[in-house]
């Protein structure tokens, strides 16, 4: 009874444990599957990324232990079924199977088998999680935002005549970040065309080339998290922090946490901003334009100042364009120049620019603006060009990684009627860039284009550039000044119209904003789904489940056999049927004659010979 019990419970603990590792095998990946991803938490994953030798090592070891328990577990069930088979008639060829089934089995090395057991599919790995995101940003593209616009024009005391407010644009102390964001945006757009860095940061965030036009939407990328003042929102916007009002979009199973992991990134789809511009000589032929740079006069002498390194004179310059319908525009500039009124050819440079709004045709639609320029002295690579500067609402792919935003256009439509007060801000931001650009020696526009030339060339500047360079880095600059408008005063529109206290309690109105979406990229270590057409994982449990059938089948014969001897109180020989040295004295304990080696057909006759076990007491093998 108690040989039975004992038996039994052998029996009983083999095919429970065969049967727990493969339901600890199907388990987990019906959770990866089910929960979409398995990862351990932030801690352990950074043991295992600065660890990776002494977790490889673990994990290989674990894995290796399972192998070892389910080879035993699979040899010691093959055995005991051999035992009791063999009582029954078996042909030698069957035996020689079990024996060599059981035999090999007892041999396995944990070294060689361990890592090539099907727990390894159990091993972790790199993983980059995905995650939906939406929310919303500030709508421009709207009669709403048009409208607001307006308002706040007219509470910066400003008029709604197209005329007066064009004469009387919005120049408060945001305007000189623009003046410096917007030739340092310039810079980044014109220089990369040439090969230089394109890096450009405003207000904490860091852009790839340009900043699109795009704010920020992704809190850990949004820049500086101060807090503006009461008038430091809207168009007194002058930096801060700007509203994130974006966040993951919960799974099926929310209460599954989601790591931080070792680095996140983001694609998101949102609003951008950007302009065609074209730039081109302007011909002799083309007279309507109108353009007049002869009109200036010495306005102060000094001779004896040029010794003291003084001021010896100043010139008045006023440049006048016809910017349509037969309307002059002028500015005027005030130079630095020598007791007898000339400019320093080297030294010194003169770009003046005019900015006229709208196309300089009869037929007026405020969705497009004009600058005109030339360059004098050392600017003097550029000649009188006049440059179409056509806005573009777009629908871009902004990426952030590495600490910075990159964006690509997906889509763009040209502005419409209820973007003129847009379009009027934006043309405002390149003329004061114009204006305010030019100083006594030199002008920050000129300097840009010209340390852009010179850092590509060990050549006097004007003797190594066509005209076609010239033009693709001045539409370069000029993109890049609207775009940075779009961000600054669209980032001062934007960010401004979104900075913390812009709206009641941070909430964008519904009329005033756009919807964002796109995925998050989570690098870290784990599991996750396979997909539909990548059966890896399933292929890998084949190996397991086989070994478990054949175990369990063989566990649960030796079981039924026991519990057959118990009723039949009766008892089989306890020997080892993989051992050869049993097999052998099995053999010449009995009466078993086969056919011999010098009989060619011996092996194939002795094969199918059956043999089995008599006298329990005194085994020996017999046909």
């Amino acid at each position: 009874m108690h040989h039975t019990h004992s038996k039994f419970v052998h029996y009983t603990v083999i095919i429970i444990s065969q049967i727990f590792i493969l339901a600890f095998g199907y388990g987990f990946l019906g959770a990866v599957a089910y929960y979409e991803y398995l990862a351990p938490s932030d801690s352990v994953c950074e043991t295992m990324k600065n660890h990776p030798g002494e977790v490889t090592m673990l994990v290989a070891l674990i894995a290796t232990v399972l192998s070892v328990i389910t080879a035993t577990l699979f040899t010691l069930s093959v055995k005991e079924a051999l035992r009791h088979r063999i009582c029954q008639p078996i042909s030698l060829i069957q035996l020689s199977a079990g024996v060599a089934l059981g035999t090999g089995l007892s041999y396995s090395q944990p070294s060689t088998r361990g890592i090539d057991s099907p727990d390894v599919v159990y091993i972790w790995g790199a993983e980059a999680l995905n995650g939906r995101m939406n929310g919303s940003e500030i709508d421009i593209t709207g009669s709403a935002f048009a409208t607001l616009l307006q308002e706040e024009f007219l509470a910066s005391g400003l008029i709604t005549e197209w005329s007066v407010k064009w004469d009387n644009e919005v120049q408060n102390d945001a305007f000189e970040v623009l003046d410096i964001g917007g030739m340092l945006s310039g810079v980044a757009a014109a220089g990369f065309t040439f090969g230089l860095p394109g890096t450009f940061n405003f207000n904490g965030a860091k852009y790839n080339i340009s900043t699109q036009g795009v704010v920020p939407t992704i809190e850990a990328f949004s820049g500086s998290d101060g807090i503006p003042d009461a008038n430091g929102t809207r168009l007194g916007f002058s930096g801060g922090n700007v509203t994130v009002n974006t966040g993951v979009v919960p799974g099926l199973h929310s209460g599954v946490p989601i790591p931080q992991g070792f680095s996140t990134n983001y694609s998101m789809w949102q609003q951008g901003l950007t302009a065609n511009v074209s730039c081109q000589a302007i011909d002799s032929s083309q007279t309507q334009y109108l353009w007049n740079t002869n009109n200036s006069d010495v306005i102060y002498t000094n001779p004896a100042a040029s010794s003291n390194n003084f001021i010896a004179g100043l010139r008045l310059w006023n440049i006048s364009v016809n910017c349509g319908t037969n309307t002059s525009t002028a500015y005027e500039y005030v130079t630095m120049v020598d007791a007898n009124g000339n400019g320093n050819l080297s030294g010194n440079g003169f770009l003046p620019s005019v900015v006229c709004l709208g196309p300089t045709y009869m037929n007026q639609n405020y969705t497009s603006f004009t600058i005109f320029t030339q360059g004098f002295y050392k600017y003097d690579f550029l000649k009188a060009s006049v440059c179409e500067v056509v806005p573009l609402l777009t629908r871009v792919r902004a990426d952030y990684s590495n600490e910075q935003i990159s964006s690509e256009v997906i889509s763009s439509t040209p502005f419409q009627s209820e973007n003129a007060e847009l379009l009027l801000f934006i043309a405002g931001v390149a003329r004061y860039q114009s204006i305010n650009s030019q100083g006594l020696t030199s002008s920050t526009i000129g300097d840009t284009l010209y340390s852009t030339y010179s850092s590509t060339t060990t050549e006097y500047v004007n003797n190594n550039l066509n005209d076609t360079q010239v033009y693709l880095e001045l539409e370069d600059y000029w993109r890049g000044v609207v775009e940075f408008s779009a961000t600054v005063r669209l980032l001062f529109l934007r960010s401004g119209f979104m900075a913390t206290g812009s709206f009641p309690d941070n909430i964008i109105p519904n009329n005033l904003s756009s919807p964002i979406n796109g995925t998050m990229f989570i690098s870290t270590i784990g599991w996750t789904r396979w997909t539909k057409n990548s059966p890896t994982y399933l292929l890998a449990t084949v190996p397991l489940t086989i070994i478990t059938i054949l175990t369990f089948s063989c566990a649960l014969y030796s079981l039924l056999e026991t519990l057959e001897e118990h009723r039949n109180h009766t008892h089989k020989a306890h020997f080892n049927v993989s051992n050869t040295i049993h097999l052998v004295m099995l053999c010449a304990a009995g009466s078993l004659k086969l056919a011999d080696f010098g009989n060619r057909k011996g092996i194939k006759k002795n094969e199918v010979v059956k043999v089995h076990l008599e006298d329990l007491h005194s085994p020996r093998l017999s046909t």
